[in-house]
């Protein structure tokens, strides 16, 4: 393998690990060394650190130990950069490694931190608190009956996971309700199935990623084959990345593979200060596969020019807006739903023992025509909303852009006041809306963004959104710096 080769195939890494790591966290693991530090140290700050440190030592009421002093310190060092960089000590590590597997002891829930507080991003589907009625805008102000407030995301985290089997108490505060509900909540082990296929319809398949896995790639395979040899004419295809929080690289990037015509197209480029941090990744093998035979060998011919229909929400972040991105520039499907979460930052995976590591921004991720994805998301080519009475609960949901210290996107707005109050009376229509609601069972006959589609393949009217919210408009595209409009020839090793 050339250097150059084995150094793309050690930056394939994650995006949004939800539960592991918070929001749609994005990192790649990497084993390339740091810049040099080119200007000098700060002696006075870090004199003062020592001095605290010291102080705390001889003059707390009980003792601390060193260990907790120093791990909380780098620990509030990185979290104070953006909501995506992190230290991760022994636990946190091995439960990152477990997440990479895509399973893990908890309760099932992406979340993120707003105003002190833990806000539910979106439950993971058939798990404990999907089924304990937990919903997207809820927050969680107690763990256990300990309060969350100003508590770090990570910490929280930590109290809601456990052994399968133990219960967690949730305190849930919900808009629009005056008092909080407690809810017991039994941790098991989450398996998300991360590929979901069948025909919706005589004609029509539906194909959902809940989830980039280390094997997503190899299920989309499978059920795609297994959806052509039952149907060999199919005549439209949605894939399904709603409330898809991410996963891995490798996954996005195998399965935009799946759908394009060529094989050397690029899916997304990375920029940022360190020279590793720009790259090309294209839809060859060895970017979304490293071992054994190539999952997407021998897919039907039909599922490259099948008419696609790609449904996206304000769920869909990270490894789903690569995709939805990259479908999008190629104009090989419609995006349809509602702006994506703008989660387009890459955090590197940086080890400092065997068991612990810190997860630093490092880069932003573009689409394949250079567009921003960081705070901005993907607007979709139709607005369409969640039920015919409207997306009451698009307004609630909280994006990148909302997340406090978010890193800076390149076409971002800062909201007016005015905006802000227009906002705030949304979200209290909303939640009047939602009350009693049940679930939405996407790929249900209820599932009313996905009978729109159909309705576009068959070229019926589709239900467009009744207004487009200003912050969903496109921004013109911005040509990324360096973007190669041809692959460069990269040899492919040869298998030992």
């Amino acid at each position: 393998m050339s250097k150059s080769m084995g150094s793309k195939a050690k930056n394939l890494g994650l995006i949004g690990l939800g539960m592991a790591a918070g929001v749609a966290a994005t990192f790649q693991l990497s084993a390339h060394a740091q810049k040099a530090i080119e200007s000098p140290l700060p002696l006075d700050e870090l004199r003062q650190l020592a001095d605290v440190y010291g102080l705390i030592k001889t003059d707390y009421v009980e003792p601390v130990e060193d260990k907790k002093l120093l791990s909380e310190a780098i620990s509030g060092m990185v979290a104070s950069l953006d909501p995506h960089s992190t230290y991760l000590d022994q636990k946190a590590f091995r439960e990152m490694k477990e997440a990479v597997a895509g399973k893990f002891v908890g309760v099932g829930v992406e979340v993120a931190s707003e105003d002190g507080y833990v806000k539910i991003v979106a439950p993971i589907e058939d798990t404990p608190a999907h089924k304990a009625g937990i919903k997207a805008g809820d927050l969680i102000t107690r763990i256990d009956n300990v309060p969350v407030r100003n508590m770090s995301l990570d910490e929280a985290i930590k109290r809601m996971r456990g052994k399968a089997g133990s219960k967690v108490t949730l305190t849930i505060a919900r808009r629009g309700e005056d008092r909080p509900w407690v809810v017991p909540v039994q941790r098991q082990e989450i398996v998300v199935q991360s590929v979901k296929a069948k025909m919706v319809e005589p004609g029509y398949a539906w194909l959902r990623v809940s989830q980039f896995q280390e094997n997503t790639v190899d299920e989309l395979a499978k059920k795609a084959k297994a959806l052509y040899a039952e149907n060999p004419e199919i005549k439209g295809l949605v894939l399904d990345l709603r409330n898809d929080p991410g996963g891995l690289l490798p996954g996005a990037i195998g399965v935009s593979a799946a759908f394009l015509p060529q094989a050397d197209q690029l899916i997304v480029s990375t920029k940022g200060q360190l020279a590793d941090s720009n790259q090309q990744f294209y839809g060859r093998r060895e970017y979304y596969s490293q071992r054994g035979a190539d999952p997407l060998a021998g897919l039907p011919a039909g599922l490259k020019t099948v008419p696609m229909v790609v449904l996206v929400n304000g769920g869909s972040a990270s490894a789903s807006e690569i995709v939805a991105g990259a479908l999008q520039d190629y104009k090989r499907a419609i995006v349809m739903g509602s702006q994506t979460f703008g989660k387009g930052s890459v955090q590197t995976l940086r080890q400092l023992s065997p068991d612990t590591a810190v997860k630093l921004t490092t880069a932003r991720y573009y689409t394949p025509k250079g567009r921003p994805i960081q705070a901005v998301g993907i607007v979709p080519d139709m607005r369409v909303d969640e039920t015919a009475e409207g997306d009451a609960l698009a307004v609630l949901r909280v994006r990148e852009a909302d997340l406090q210290r978010h890193l800076a996107g390149e076409a971002e707005k800062t909201p007016a006041a005015k905006d802000q109050k227009e906002a705030l009376e949304a979200q209290q229509r909303a939640v009047a809306q939602l009350k009693d609601r049940k679930p939405l069972d996407y790929g249900s006959k209820d599932d009313f963004q996905l009978a729109q589609a159909i309705n576009h393949f068959k070229g019926q009217p589709v239900m467009l959104a009744k207004s487009e919210p200003e912050d969903e408009k496109p921004a013109a595209p911005k040509a990324l710096p360096g973007a190669e409009t041809k692959p460069p020839e990269i040899k492919v090793p040869a298998k030992k």
